[in-house]
């Protein structure tokens, strides 16, 4: 067909051209048109040609099949490293105490019932599990909201799944939910606690519900609770996301997460070699989102900011220290 037809390889040029992507200065370009879309479209235009012939054209023309990849973090936030290494030196005061280190965050929303979950898993042959279509949560039976509390130098974690709102209060029961199950039980003697956190979301660093529901919680367990919030667009080097979610995600891979008690079991029987351990409980409680914080309650609170990056790192206080 090339030897036969002079503008094939011409008109395949500019048809690819308008739907090139990448760096002009690499030698490897791709398109997001289909082999048989451009072989159409050759045809279309006096051009009959074979998608198979379209392939290996694309190939010599120095064309492939890419996926995207996630390289572009944006602009740093100028005191990006003063935090981390701030983080760092907490976190090493700390273990030198004896005194625990949490990492929270929430794990992505998902929806509960008979749908697609990524990944694959071990199946009778032709025997797969079925599922609907389309994700629409109208025929969901709900959704599971996982907020995990990682316990950094005992390499255990527990999950408290919600039902409702991820909101500042539920961040708050989260981590009093671990500390009740497995913390004060872990570090009787300990006289603070830690908490890593992102910047946004239901622990944001902005937020006086967050704060305020952390006073609550200082009252009741007797110690003081300092935070340190990661730089923005830095979520991925929380801790909890590559020890704990990863995880879960591959435990639960290729498996429909038919109702919460699914869940619940899948989370808790995630397992790796170094030997984190995770526990799952179902919080059947409903948290009201829009709830303002009353200027009583921010009289109220005992915070103390740090001299470096106050915005992200401080800690309250019980009221009668």
């Amino acid at each position: 067909m090339e030897e036969a037809d002079q503008q094939l390889r011409a008109e395949l040029t500019q048809i690819v051209e308008e739907t090139t992507a990448g760096d002009p200065m690499s030698a490897v370009r791709w398109t997001n048109k289909s082999t048989e879309a451009l072989a159409a479209e050759l045809t279309r235009r006096g051009h009959p040609v074979s998608d198979k012939t379209v392939a290996r054209m694309l190939e010599e023309m120095g064309y492939s099949l890419q996926l995207n990849r996630k390289e572009k973090e944006g602009p740093q936030h100028p005191d990006r490293d003063a935090q981390f290494r701030y983080i760092n030196r907490q976190e090493a005061s700390f273990r030198a105490s004896g005194d625990p280190v949490i990492s929270v965050d929430t794990k992505k929303k998902e929806l509960v019932g008979a749908f697609k979950n990524g990944g694959r898993t071990w199946r009778p042959q032709g025997n797969p599990y079925e599922v609907q279509v389309h994700d629409w949560p109208s025929r969901a039976k709900g959704k599971a909201i996982p907020y995990g509390v990682y316990d950094v130098f005992g390499d255990r974690a527990v999950v408290n799944v919600g039902i409702s709102h991820d909101t500042a209060e539920f961040a708050a029961e989260s981590i009093r939910r671990w500390w009740r199950l497995d913390g004060r039980r872990r570090y009787r003697s300990a006289r603070r606690l830690l908490i890593c956190a992102d910047g946004g979301g239901s622990n944001s660093s902005r937020t006086h519900a967050w704060k305020a529901n952390l006073m609550q919680l200082v009252e009741e367990i007797g110690i003081p609770i300092t935070v340190s919030h990661y730089p923005p667009g830095t979520s991925k080097w929380n801790r909890i996301e590559h020890r704990v979610f990863s995880f879960i995600s591959l435990t639960w891979k290729g498996q429909p997460l038919w109702n919460l008690e699914t869940v619940i079991n899948l989370i808790g029987a995630t397992r790796t070699r170094t030997g984190l351990r995770v526990k799952a409980v179902l919080d059947t409680k409903r948290y009201e989102t829009g709830v303002k914080t009353s200027a009583e309650e921010i009289e109220k609170l005992r915070l103390h900011r740090h001299k470096i990056n106050p915005a992200w790192n401080y800690t309250i206080f019980c009221r009668n220290e």
